[in-house]
């Protein structure tokens, strides 16, 4: 059982670097492509911050960050409950957004963003963003159900 996550994990960042590389790859930067219309668009730019571009150019720090992140979530994986499934889960997906931006920034010192929400204000985001807000939402919704566990038993 415990393979299938780290398969998971590995299904995740593939996806997140095959999606990259179409997009470098196929579209010029700073273009944009209407994937669904009013809702969705495709546009190639680089990112060398974190989220909405903040600390933008601080290298150092993130490839920091980045490896202290990546061992505490297998740290946390490995010393989580066997049934903690919900945990678990968004364990993998936290680890494989951390691997997939840091693939970008160790290998092309930026991370290359390309979701466009066309419908609403918000910054342009990437596969491996979107892994990393699954797995906060697992996260809190994890939490709540052991909360909820813990309260029944009383």
């Amino acid at each position: 059982m415990q393979l299938i996550y780290w398969l998971l994990c590995a299904i995740l960042v593939i996806g997140d670097q095959g999606l990259k590389y179409y997009v470098t790859s196929n579209i010029a930067p700073m273009s944009v492509h209407e994937f669904i219309p009013g809702i969705l668009s495709i546009t190639h730019i680089t990112n060398t911050g974190a989220a909405w571009s903040m600390l933008e150019g601080k290298m150092m720090f993130f490839y920091l960050i980045t490896i202290i992140a990546v061992v505490v979530l297998v740290y946390l994986f490995i010393k989580a409950a066997k049934n903690e499934y919900m945990y678990r889960f968004a364990l993998i997906f936290l680890l494989a957004g951390t691997i997939g931006n840091a693939i970008d920034r160790f290998t092309r010192h930026f991370v290359v963003d390309m979701f466009n929400l066309d419908f609403m204000n918000f910054p342009i985001f990437n596969l491996a963003d979107t892994y990393i807000t699954i797995g906060v939402i697992l996260i809190i919704v994890s939490l709540f159900v052991q909360l909820a566990g813990e309260k029944n038993n009383k």
